[in-house]
């Protein structure tokens, strides 16, 4: 290959001027200089190698022509031919001390190659639209040959090399050349191989040296260290017949149960290796339909959730590599689970090394600090209305579901991305175009990212963190709205443990907060999450926000998660709380798998919400009408709301494909919010005939009282709550029902 074909210049008209511009940095464009170039007596080379005692060019066929020396490092030499060969560049450098000499090296020369992005690239990547960006920025190892190709994104820079291992980590040797308008710097750089640790020096406006991580990279270095690792996936897939199932397949019809991980603290110190061999059989055992990973993109505390990414094409090197990570993946599917992974486009830190202001000046962030900071976090927010940013962002969630299968995209803080005055006072923020307090960039940005994944990935969900009352957030984008699949329930996590932290002898007073979320629970298409977020630092662990004995807060967790996996929306539990984890979540402890010890006292009220939450994901999962139309008022239908003396919640979930006596596709829920049992208690029913208990929380199993109805119940035809057939129950304390007819 050649840099150029063009008529070069003479080494009598390349002036000491330009010469000094490539070796400072600063020179746009050094394959002009240097390489091979056409002239009039022949072929000119030009090899820029610093400190070298002696340069030549060697020929296929071995002949060698000595370069000399120009300038400050640039060697030439006039070759006898007529078209540009396959040239190599001899160096020997000065010995290292009087006794050694050091070796003579052969190299190619990073200056004989032709861009790696063509036209079309660059001109998707100047329209803001190449949605497989991945592929063209960032260090690519070439296929046919041994190097790689280097390519970031710096319009404002002056200049830009590419440092590593293969040059000491020093880029005189390797200036990149700027691709025009387009802000993209490059190189091949011939003898790096995959594994290589490199940045960019971007050689900013203010004349500084910033080094910088890849923002592209698909590899990052294991924290504290923050370099780029080159890195080429040789993964086999072993799960086509997950993809092409999901690829067919509606998410929100069907079951979705997800188990929320923080994989750094699931069981400290297992690589995705071993968590695709744990996770997978403990995710299977227990039932649930999906996994949701806290952010897998690389950030630099491991002691955190996640959520201050810095390398965002990276999955974190902590566990393993990004081919280790699609093995966890792929093993995952292969057992019929489902793969979410958080993603954070809301903001990113400040890190020097990382995106803030990364050639030098605001390039990711917004410039003007009322749209680029965060108040609260302390980090920059992206600038939604810079195509290239867009680009970047809309590429990277396109890049997890495509290269990772990931099956659904969370995606974080979606409420601080959609307003302008989010966690700031007056005068901290400006009006919107049109007056009003909207990001529209921020919308028009998330409309275009679940647009685009859903054109391009069927059968995957994007799912919104959104905590207020924004229309239309899973609406599709072609009717107004913003275009998830589903918004987290945030309004139900909070009234639900507002209400259950309440001493049941006050709960009557609060009835209205239990039985709100129906009024809403059809307007957006629902997650309901008892998430990371509510066993943080301080907040207590699910079983401790219960009040009274552990009896009592085993109980009441139990009822919890029954009444949770029963109300119209998808479920997400976060790690512990399936077994009643006691403590606050803590990245240094993990979890307390020693609660489920047969010899620890107290086991087996863990062991028995445990085995429910197992059970609860079966009879889920095996009845059609707890999640068929989780998102229609056709789907649930209450019993009885009002009884507030009792503290007693009934309803109807229906599947909506009734049979000839109106009973199949139907799971009557009782729920018993007291701390005292109801015998005798009568609740209507759609039918008289035999209705078995599938779920009582209060089984002797799961740790409860034992209170029940003996595995079922017989509804005879006397009308109740406006039913035509009604049964007399023994509704346990701090109990749950869940009664299926036949």
């Amino acid at each position: 290959m050649s840099g150029g074909t063009s008529q070069a210049p003479e080494l009598s008209e390349v002036s000491h001027d330009e010469i000094e511009r490539i070796v400072d940095g600063t020179h746009h464009d050094p394959h002009s200089v240097l390489g091979a170039h056409h002239s009039a007596a022949g072929t000119v080379v030009r090899a820029l190698r610093p400190l070298a005692d002696s340069v030549a060019v060697v020929l296929p066929d071995r002949r060698r022509f000595p370069m000399t020396h120009v300038h400050q490092g640039v060697f030439e030499v006039r070759l006898p031919v007529s078209e540009i060969p396959d040239y190599r560049i001899a160096v020997a450098y000065p010995a290292s001390t009087e006794d050694e000499a050091l070796p003579e090296t052969i190299t190619d020369d990073p200056y004989r190659h032709l861009p790696t992005l063509g036209e079309v690239d660059l001109h998707l990547i100047g329209e803001g639209r190449h949605e497989q960006l991945w592929r063209v920025l960032g260090a690519h190892a070439s296929e046919q040959a041994d190097g790689t190709a280097f390519a970031v994104w710096a319009p404002d820079a002056r200049g830009v090399r590419v440092i590593g291992d293969f040059n000491h980590w020093d880029g005189r040797a390797h200036p990149m050349r700027s691709l025009g308008a387009s802000g993209v710097w490059e190189l091949y750089v011939p003898g790096v191989v995959s594994g290589a640790r490199y940045k960019y020096a971007i050689r900013g406006p203010d004349g500084g040296w910033h080094l910088k991580a890849d923002p592209m990279a698909a590899l990052a270095e294991r924290p504290p260290a923050t370099a780029s690792v080159v890195f080429d996936s040789r993964y086999e897939w072993g799960d086509q017949a997950w993809m092409t199932a999901r690829a067919g397949r509606e998410p929100l019809s069907g079951p979705m149960s997800a188990y929320e991980v923080h994989l750094g603290s699931w069981r400290p110190g297992l690589s995705y290796a071993e968590l695709a061999d744990q996770l997978a059989a403990y995710v299977t055992d227990l039932g649930f339909t999906h996994v949701e990973f806290l952010p897998v993109a690389e950030h630099p505390f491991g002691g955190s959730w996640g959520y201050q990414v810095t390398s965002y094409y990276a999955p974190s090197a902590r566990f393993g590599t990004p081919d280790e990570f699609r093995h966890l993946v792929d093993r995952l599917h292969q057992a019929g689970i489902g793969v979410i992974v958080d993603w954070v486009p809301a903001h990113f830190p400040r890190d020097e090394w990382a995106l803030a202001r990364f050639d030098g000046m605001p390039l990711y962030e917004h410039a003007d600090p009322r749209l680029g900071t965060h108040p609260d976090w302390g980090t920059l927010i992206f600038d939604y209305g810079r195509r290239e940013v867009r680009n970047f962002l809309v590429a990277n969630a396109i890049y997890w579901l495509e290269e990772f299968h990931i099956d659904g995209l969370r995606v974080d803080a979606v409420a601080s991305m959609l307003y302008l005055d989010y966690s700031r006072g007056p005068g901290q923020w400006a009006p919107n175009a049109l007056g009003g307090r909207e990001n529209l960039d921020a919308v028009s940005f998330l409309r275009e990212v679940n647009a685009t994944c859903y054109k391009r990935v069927p059968g995957i969900m994007m799912i919104a963190e959104e905590s207020t009352a924004w229309p239309g957030v899973t609406r599709p984008v072609h009717l107004g709205g913003l275009g998830f699949g589903l918004k987290w329930n945030l309004g139900w996590m909070h009234d639900t443990l507002s209400y259950l932290s309440r001493d049941p002898v006050f709960r009557h007073y609060h009835q209205n907060e239990i039985t709100f979320s129906i009024m809403y629970a059809f307007s957006e298409n629902f997650v309901l999450p008892l998430s990371h977020d509510e066993v943080v630092h301080g907040k207590r662990s699910l079983l401790r926000k219960m009040p009274g004995d552990q009896w009592r807060q085993f109980a009441g967790l139990r009822a919890l998660l029954a009444y949770q996996w029963a109300h119209p929306g998808k479920q997400l539990l976060f790690m512990g709380s399936e077994f009643g984890q006691e403590a606050e979540w803590s990245e240094q402890a993990g979890l307390d798998w020693q609660a489920l010890d047969d010899s620890r006292p107290g086991h087996e009220m863990h062991q028995g919400v445990q085995r429910l939450v197992g059970d609860l994901n079966r009879v889920y999962a095996g009845h059609p009408a707890m999640w068929r139309r989780d998102f229609s008022p056709e789907g649930f239908s209450w019993i009885d709301a009002s009884d507030t003396a009792g503290n007693v919640l009934s309803f109807l979930r229906l599947a909506g494909q009734d049979d000839a006596d109106g009973t199949a596709g139907v799971i009557a829920c009782v729920v018993n919010f007291s701390g005292a049992p109801h015998l005798g208690y009568r609740v209507g029913l759609p039918s008289p005939g035999r209705w078995r208990e599938v779920i009582n929380t209060d089984a002797i199993v799961y740790g409860g009282s034992g209170v029940g109805n003996l595995g079922a119940v017989e509804a005879v035809a006397e009308p109740w709550h406006g039913r035509p057939a009604s049964a007399t129950l023994a509704l346990p304390p701090l109990g749950v029902l869940w009664l299926a007819p036949g």
